[in-house]
């Protein structure tokens, strides 16, 4: 079993894009990863974001996750 890494719904964050990856975990659909360093405390952390987002942006880009709402570039 697999961790999804997809965020809370009330999590908050912002940080800069360190990496893209994707794979096919469970053999039948296609997950999309960025790997984040937060802004706030400058972890890395390993977050499943939607296609269209993953397309969009590159490492060096910054993204915003609010309270209720999906990732998104700034």
């Amino acid at each position: 079993m697999f961790k999804s890494h997809r965020p809370a719904e009330g999590d908050a964050w912002e940080g800069i894009v360190e990496g893209k990856t994707r794979g096919m975990l469970d053999g039948a659909n296609m997950y999309h990863f960025v790997k984040i360093r937060r802004a706030d405390d400058g972890q890395l952390v390993k977050v499943r974001i939607d296609r269209g987002l993953w397309k969009s942006i590159a490492v060096g880009d910054r993204i915003v996750k609010e309270p209720g709402r999906r990732p998104v570039k700034t």
